[in-house]
């Protein structure tokens, strides 16, 4: 079914994420409020790295939908907080893989416990299966225009 048309606030609203907007800024302040001085950018980096630690630069970009200077950007700062530490490929020098520090290795349960009560505080009211149609929506939408 083609939609051709939209009120001008719903296409602005659709485009700019309002849903994810407001999850992040929530688990920003639980994050602010718990004392954890990371960004909701920085841990982002670091969950990726939690479910496969040591990924190059490059598959942190793949895996945050972010541009390599971002990515550096993110690292480098993660660097300064002793969070994780670049480590030169074996054979590619070229090629920086990143692991967590122990520092960052505790943070896991504690940010992973507060975005989890995020989620489902956002989920409130949303039953299992709507949660599995937006999934499928939004996934055909990420294919019709990545394809």
């Amino acid at each position: 079914m083609a939609v051709t048309h939209f009120k001008k606030g719903e296409l602005y609203s659709f485009i700019t994420g309002k849903a994810s907007t407001a999850i992040a800024r929530r688990l920003q302040k639980k994050f602010n409020e718990a004392g954890i001085t990371i960004t909701i950018e920085q841990w982002s980096v670091l969950y990726h790295l939690w479910k496969g630690d040591g990924a190059s630069q490059q598959e942190l970009c793949n895996a945050t939908f972010r541009d390599k200077p971002s990515i550096t950007r993110l690292v480098d700062n993660l660097e300064k907080l002793d969070l994780v530490k670049r480590v030169a490929h074996d054979k590619d020098r070229r090629i920086n893989k990143i692991f967590l520090t122990k520092a960052a290795q505790a943070l896991e349960e504690q940010t992973m416990v507060l975005a989890e009560e995020t989620l489902n505080e956002a989920l409130a009211g949303v039953s299992q299966q709507e949660v599995e149609m937006c999934k499928e929506v939004l996934q055909r939408v990420y294919d019709n225009l990545s394809g």
